[in-house]
């Protein structure tokens, strides 16, 4: 049964997703909610207290991350401490095709599987695993990632300016913890941005502070705001290809940006997961700013999912004191990681994979826009998900539940904003997803039936 517990709001300042966090923390503190105690349903308490569901969701989300609530699929939110207890006849595992999945962005299976089984199989055949690893034991991976890379994208650099890590969220923390210092440091970010970043900040005790967007990208209006009111010793950007937007910043911008983070003295770190095509004339941050930019990036988004091999090219000067920090936090990738991504590169069959991957997103955002392409969709080609702004009637949290209601999971707006006034009414949908090109054109469509038919679609008309 859902708790008697009713919040007042009325005495607590700010947004109103932090005033409820507040109230939540506040009634676990006083008791007034125990350890597994069932929250009230989002529509429900955003009736009670006269505010919006994103909001209730908002806050219900950020406590779950803190470990301070548990949600439950198809059961609902709970003080964390005690599992709470499942209905009669309630399954306890749902199963992966129990609903279409387009939240994540898997890469597609397009036959590397048994590519790498094999050739997994003639690296053991010629390898002895025993020694720990040594300083120079992954230089073959790093020389393979300045092949993979290139130099005119970020500049010149070598296999002494590249360190390794478990993939590019490890790489990003990594990163982080070679740069920041001080009791309080500020990490500055797109207002929009990929949850990861929220985790890492929160990892390392750091506060992260939006910078507004626009078409271009980061504003540097916005930046320079920021910078002068918070300070900052890092700004993160998915400048080559944004996460949730699909934006891509082009020179001019990068260049404004590039000549504040001199003048505040920032570093910068550029996310560049989620591309797969070409860049174009347009460099990263390394080039521009080769004393502070950082590139980072990974095969997860083009070879395959389960391959943890991330990168970071450093700036002059810092590779050093990145390597250390990765070393203090695990000492070394494994071996025959190192070894397969190597080899993946060397070989020419992680560019053969990129290739198909790239081909198979290209055909299910194809897809995506034939279905979804009357309404205001913001896409790429060469990025596996599309943006969605809804229409009137709509907003991201309540879309969101309704697609899950049909058996559809997306990301709303809210999953990615860092301030409750700064997430638009708009979802992510995920297109390399794991169902079939059936399950998948059939999401697609009761997407488009929701779109067309609003829950306030009577308010609409009437206004």
């Amino acid at each position: 049964m859902n708790t008697k517990w009713h919040p007042s709001l009325n005495d607590l300042s700010g947004p109103k997703y932090r005033a409820l966090i507040d109230a939540i923390r506040s009634g676990i503190a006083s008791g007034e909610l125990a350890f597994g105690d069932k929250l009230p349903p989002v529509r429900e308490l955003a009736w009670r207290l006269s505010i919006t569901p994103g909001t209730v969701a908002r806050a219900y989300k950020s406590l779950t991350d803190d470990g301070v609530l548990d949600a439950a699929v198809g059961r609902g939110t709970f003080v964390a401490g005690k599992a709470p207890q499942a209905p009669a006849g309630d399954p306890l595992y749902v199963h992966s095709d129990a609903a279409i999945d387009l939240r994540s962005s898997p890469v597609p299976d397009v036959g590397q599987g048994p590519v790498i089984g094999r050739m997994l199989a003639r690296i053991a055949a010629g390898s002895n695993y025993i020694a720990y690893p040594t300083a120079e034991s992954d230089r073959p991976a790093r020389a393979a990632v300045v092949d993979w890379i290139g130099q005119g994208l970020i500049g010149r650099f070598g296999p002494e300016d590249v360190v390794l890590a478990l993939g590019a969220q490890n790489a990003i923390i990594v990163a982080l913890q070679a740069i920041l210092s001080g009791p309080a440091p500020v990490i500055l970010t797109e207002d929009l941005t990929y949850p990861g970043i929220r985790h890492a900040a929160r990892l390392l005790r750091a506060r992260v502070v939006p910078v507004a967007m626009d078409g271009d990208g980061i504003r540097p209006d916005s930046l320079e705001d920021a910078c002068r009111e918070h300070g900052g010793q890092v700004l993160i950007t998915a400048a080559m290809v944004h996460s949730p937007t699909t934006r891509i910043t082009p020179l001019h911008r990068k260049q404004q940006i590039a000549s504040l983070a001199r003048k505040y003295q920032l570093q910068v770190i550029e996310d560049d997961c989620f591309r797969l095509g070409d860049p174009g004339d347009t460099p990263g941050y390394r080039l521009l700013l080769p004393e502070r930019g950082w590139y980072l990036s990974s095969l997860t988004k083009s070879v395959s999912s389960a391959l943890r091999f991330g990168f970071m090219i450093c700036p002059h000067g810092w590779a050093d004191t990145a390597r250390q920090a990765a070393q203090s936090s695990y000492y070394g990738l494994p071996q025959p990681i190192l070894d397969l991504g190597a080899e993946l590169i060397r070989s020419g069959e992680a560019a053969r994979i990129r290739g198909l991957v790239l081909e198979a997103d290209r055909h299910r955002v194809r897809l995506a826009v034939n279905a979804l392409g009357g309404w205001d969709l913001e896409w790429r080609e060469d990025v596996p998900y599309v943006w969605l702004r809804l229409p009137r009637g709509w907003r991201a949290s309540t879309f969101a539940r309704a697609c899950e209601s049909r058996r559809v999971l997306i990301k709303s707006a809210d999953e990615f904003a860092l301030e409750d006034d700064n997430a638009p009414s708009a979802v992510r949908i995920a297109c390399n997803s794991t169902a079939s090109e059936a399950q998948y054109q059939a999401a697609l469509t009761e997407m488009g039936d929701l779109l067309a038919n609003p829950p306030m679609k009577s308010d609409i008309l009437m206004g």
